[in-house]
């Protein structure tokens, strides 16, 4: 097969080809500008300082401030019952009769009894004065005078006797009508009219509990018994400082005051919890013996807190605690803090942020470090719920 050649006449032709097609081929665009990123809205927080008060919520049962069993201190049968069941005593009220005839024959005999002394001893005192002057004459024996003193001795002794089983007589006659030891508000009656009771009795008659005021007994980990006793709220350091608050089963405060007394006079060796008592008013009577109720318990003042909402608080993938934060020009940057306990949905900082910082609360999630925000005043969910329904 024959083979074909090129001269150099055509590579010229076709070298001016190319050039001219290259001449018409548009020149390429500059690349556009891309446009600015817009600011990102958010809502911030700008930190104040303000006092607070760190306190612990603990369990607790309430215990009556004073208890009487009501007992009887002579044994008989019950007359009558003289109080309303339920109702409020007063100290020195009579609660029960028991049967008074038989301790008031026993005081008819010790007053017999005591006659009879008196008698004798009037006796013994004459004849011993009769007797002096003849012992001075040596008209009798001084054996016969000293036994006649010694007898009126014996007679004032017998009276001295018979003068205090009177009075226990006439003692035990009052015991017959059984009388409130305290103020205070009396139960149901444990024993009807006609039974017989007596000292030895197990079971008591009635019981009195004083609950105007009541006592709170709150268990707390011994470990942070220092954190209280260092605040001054146990008894060596003024129980007044700091507040406790008692709290009914819906978690709202009871209309009541309450102080500690003591903390920490002994450890249970099972759980390792101390007992915490707390005195509290209770006029209106709401707290009973018995009821169980979580007692607020402060532990702790500070002057000059930084609250943080709970919802401006990120954590990393090591469980550090964030925040975004707002510079002057409102560039954001992600900034490590130390958060503490949480007082009203707030964290309480401490460290990374100070009064005076601009902290996002919403809309974190399309920040980026750097980035420029568009910062709107935040507002609570409470605040923002009365404004709306205001402006209905």
């Amino acid at each position: 097969m024959p083979v074909k050649y090129f001269t150099s006449k055509n590579t010229l032709i076709a070298a001016a080809l190319l050039s001219l097609a290259a001449c018409s081929r548009p020149a390429p665009k500059e690349a556009a500008t891309p446009p600015a990123a817009a600011a990102v809205a958010v809502t911030v927080l700008k930190l104040q300082a303000a006092p607070i008060v760190l306190s612990d919520e603990l369990p607790g049962r309430v215990a009556a401030f004073r208890t009487a069993d009501i007992r009887p201190q002579v044994g008989g049968i019950v007359l009558r019952r003289q109080f309303e069941q339920g109702a409020e005593v007063q100290a020195g009220q009579k609660l029960f009769q028991l049967n008074p005839a038989p301790f008031q024959a026993d005081v008819d005999s010790a007053a017999a009894a005591l006659q009879h002394a008196v008698a004798t001893a009037k006796r013994a005192s004459s004849q011993a004065d009769r007797l002096k002057p003849l012992v001075e004459a040596d008209a009798i024996s001084r054996q016969a005078y000293d036994d006649a003193v010694a007898q009126r001795e014996q007679a004032v002794a017998t009276v001295a006797q018979a003068r205090a089983a009177l009075a226990r007589r006439r003692l035990d006659l009052a015991f017959a009508s059984i009388e409130a030891p305290i103020a205070g508000r009396i139960g149901s009656e444990l024993v009807t009219e006609g039974a017989l009771v007596g000292l030895a009795d197990a079971t008591p008659m009635a019981r009195i509990q004083q609950i105007d005021k009541v006592y709170v007994d709150v268990r707390q980990p011994a470990a942070a018994l220092a954190a209280l006793q260092a605040s001054g709220s146990d008894s060596n350091g003024g129980a007044d400082k700091l507040p406790v608050t008692i709290l009914g089963a819906d978690g709202q405060p009871h209309p009541v005051t309450g102080r500690i007394l003591f903390s920490g006079i002994s450890v249970d060796a099972g759980t390792g919890d101390a007992v915490i008592r707390v005195l509290v008013d209770n006029p209106q009577r709401q707290l009973l013996p018995g009821m169980f109720v979580r007692a607020r318990i402060a532990r702790a003042m500070q002057a000059h807190a930084v609250l943080l909402p709970q919802q401006a608080v990120l954590r990393s993938s090591d469980g550090q605690a964030q925040a975004w934060v707002l510079d002057g020009t409102h560039k954001a940057s992600l900034t490590p803090i130390a958060v503490g306990d949480v007082v009203e949905h707030q964290y309480v900082v401490n460290g990374g942020l100070k009064a005076g910082d601009t902290v996002v609360i919403e809309g974190q999630e399309r920040l980026q470090p750097g980035a420029t925000a568009a910062p709107q005043p935040w507002k609570p969910a409470v605040v923002a719920t009365a404004a709306a329904a205001k402006a209905r």
